[in-house]
């Protein structure tokens, strides 16, 4: 008998500074296209992370949630907790730090780490309102 697949989701908040801003756009396209979000502001954001794989018979788990927590916590949290994102995040350098582009830097900080569970979705949630999932390249 073949094992279930299923998903399972880790949860971490975190707050943070950034400023959206383009530089190759000159001071009056970035106020015109990201509006207030151009001045430095600040979120509490939240992340969800899911990781998709069999259950494995012997554990009954996926991945022990307490693993995918330490990882969470050691690849994105301590790095971008009470941070200003766009000047203080080395795996930032270089990108607009919308919530799109967070979710594909922490994608890219978490997928080599997981062992077998096979990374499924990041979801940055970076207000009560607005929120990004990114499925990973090959979709």
């Amino acid at each position: 008998m073949t094992s279930p697949i299923v998903q399972i989701t880790h949860c971490l908040d975190f707050s943070a500074a950034h400023r959206l801003h383009a530089p190759e756009l000159s001071p009056a396209e970035n106020r015109a296209l990201f509006g207030p979000c151009n001045n430095l502001h600040g979120h509490n954001y939240r992340v969800e992370v899911s990781v998709q794989g069999p259950v494995d018979p012997t554990t009954g788990m996926v991945m022990n949630l307490n693993d995918l927590a330490a990882i969470m916590r050691a690849e994105i949290w301590e790095k971008v907790d009470h941070r200003n994102l766009d000047e203080e995040v080395p795996f930032l350098a270089g990108v607009v730090s919308t919530a799109e582009n967070l979710a594909v830097a922490f994608w890219k900080q978490l997928d080599s780490k997981l062992g077998p569970a096979g990374l499924h979705r990041v979801r940055v949630i970076e207000s009560p309102g607005n929120f990004v999932d990114y499925f990973g390249e090959s979709r």
